[in-house]
């Protein structure tokens, strides 16, 4: 007995040491070369900004499919690479209005652009707000598990909520707040429009600040003016309510002021818990008339199948789509390239496409790689797979997620977007050891980064997904300046037409980066175990179903 446990212990290393050579030959083949020539091509101002439902689009489809084929994967969807995506686009006309009065007659008109973006998701070729009564609302929650609500004892039937952008575990840092100042779904802007509606509200004013924001009025502005996308409803969006929109700091300073408020010290209040809802003495009007145009954009899905398990998958997830051409840039440069979002996570998911392609034997579990649209609309993509996924979910053991991959260099730490959520960080860190590397926790998680992409519309369907970033502290750089040249993005760049590529990029990060994901898939893809969330992460109970099902 003492004699085969040996020889077993003996196989069993043996095995993981020819796993770990297969993995170790076949990462070989993600380059600096191909990476670049990927990125420079989808950011190249052929493919215009890479607008869904555009020209921009079907080069960007056909060159994906194209490079699929080279890197020898199948189609996905019934022998299609495309996974059509119905989408309805809204584009309001330049006579958009929007202003507050008050009770004595006093006019507070909001100009379009500068003091407020505002659209609407109904597909109605016009939308109306009648005089509608402001109430600030604070945070704009409704969170039972939290013993929060902001909305208790307030009827927002036919009124216009006003409300703060994140939540009061980030402005206070309490712990016991929420999730300190770790950023919660319900800091997200899109729920405050989602719980909005619930309530009953006709309109929706965000008040903009920067730093709970994560972005400054630039990226507002470039975001939300122009056509707005949205998946094409059967309902038509009836349920959204009347008037989106964020109002700046400044415009929103100047109405408190008109209403005789403390916008400040409302802020304060609305931090604490025992907050209650104040009616603003202020009635907002307006309005937009809209062109409506539907369409159909494309996810696109290749797959590489597995050995023995060819109907279990391991998905590599980046978003292909960008802001496609500035509608008010006069002159000059007017296309948003999105370099680094996301050409770099599409080119990044390529680049491990051919490190699967080269390995041999083949991983046991299929591997898809799904390149979404709809990400800068509000992850419209990812959402219509997960509604409408081409391979089941529940088969599903993991999706690891490339969105906006810094060029910084080789740094000493890679950073995990929600960190603490599944096992998956388990591999990572492996992988990262053998990097002489170690995994850090998202520094600014009070920005909520692991809601913004792609991979949460899996995670809310209990796949465990794995969205890393690049790490801050890199080699042969003094403390800080990761954070200086990613605060500069974010500034000049980010959702900007500055968002180009360099050929002064310094890649050798990134390709670390990369054959870091290409380690925790395919270890996943080689093995016969599936990954789970932690106990006590809010989307345990999904995959614990999922489980079920699956047996």
């Amino acid at each position: 007995m003492r004699l085969l446990t040996v020889l077993a212990t003996c196989l069993l290393t043996a095995a993981c040491a020819v796993d770990g050579a297969v993995r170790h030959r076949a990462a070989a083949e993600i380059t600096p070369e191909a990476f670049n020539s990927y990125v420079t091509t989808l950011a190249s101002d052929e493919f215009e900004g890479r607008k869904p439902a555009s020209h921009g689009e079907q080069v960007t489809i056909e060159y994906l499919e194209k490079e699929f084929l080279a890197l020898g994967l199948q189609p996905a969807n019934g022998g299609s690479f495309r996974q059509g995506v119905p989408m309805v686009e809204i584009t309001a006309t330049s006579d958009a209005s929007l202003s507050v009065a008050a009770a004595d007659g006093t006019r507070l008109p909001l100009r379009i652009g500068d003091d407020v973006v505002m659209w609407t998701k109904r597909v109605q070729p016009t939308v109306s707000l009648a005089p509608s009564e402001l109430v600030f609302v604070g945070y704009g929650i409704n969170a039972p598990e939290y013993g929060w609500n902001d909305y208790a004892g307030v009827d927002m039937r036919g009124k216009t909520a006003v409300v703060l952008i994140n939540d009061p575990g980030y402005v206070t840092g309490d712990p016991t707040l929420f999730n300190g100042k770790a950023l919660t779904y319900h800091g997200r802007w899109t729920y405050k429009y989602e719980e909005a509606a619930r309530q009953g509200a006709a309109a929706v004013m965000i008040i903009h600040d920067t730093a709970p924001a994560a972005y400054g009025w630039a990226t507002v502005r470039n975001s939300w003016m122009g056509p707005q996308l949205d998946l094409d409803s059967p309902d038509g969006n009836a349920g959204r309510v009347a008037i989106e929109s964020w109002i700046s700091g400044e415009a929103a300073g100047r109405m408190f002021q008109m209403a005789g408020l403390d916008l400040a010290a409302l802020k304060a209040s609305a931090a604490q818990r025992g907050f209650r809802a104040v009616p603003m003495g202020l009635k907002a009007e307006g309005g937009v008339r809209n062109i409506i145009r539907r369409s159909k954009s494309n996810n696109v899905a290749g797959v590489m199948p597995g050995s023995e398990k060819p109907d279990e998958y391991v998905v590599y997830l980046a978003h292909w789509d960008h802001l496609g051409r500035s509608l008010s840039l006069a002159g000059g440069d007017s296309i948003f390239n999105g370099a680094v979002d996301n050409a770099t996570g599409v080119a990044g998911i390529l680049s491990i496409a051919r490190a699967y392609r080269s390995m041999m034997p083949r991983s046991k579990r299929s591997v898809l790689f799904l390149a979404v649209t709809g990400e800068e609309s509000g992850l419209l993509g990812s959402a219509h797979y997960a509604e409408h996924p081409i391979v089941p979910l529940e088969k599903t053991a993991a999706v690891i997620n490339l969105d906006g991959m810094a060029p910084l260099g080789r740094a000493r730490d890679v950073v995990v977007i929600g960190a603490g959520a599944s096992e998956l960080e388990d591999y990572l860190a492996d992988a990262a050891r053998a990097q002489d590397r170690v995994v850090r926790p998202d520094p600014v998680p009070e920005n909520g980064y692991f809601y913004r992409s792609d991979h949460f519309n899996f995670a809310k369907k209990g796949v465990p997904a794995l969205y890393i970033d690049s790490g801050t502290d890199i080699r042969g750089r003094p403390a800080g300046w990761a954070k200086t040249q990613l605060d500069d993005y974010t500034a000049k760049r980010y959702h900007q037409v500055g968002d180009n590529y360099d050929p002064a990029w310094d890649i050798s990060g990134i390709m670390e980066d990369l054959v870091l994901a290409f380690e925790v898939g395919a270890r996943v893809a080689s093995e016969d175990r599936w990954p789970n969330w932690r106990q006590g992460n809010e989307f345990r109970a999904a995959r614990d179903a999922s489980e079920s099902a699956r047996r």
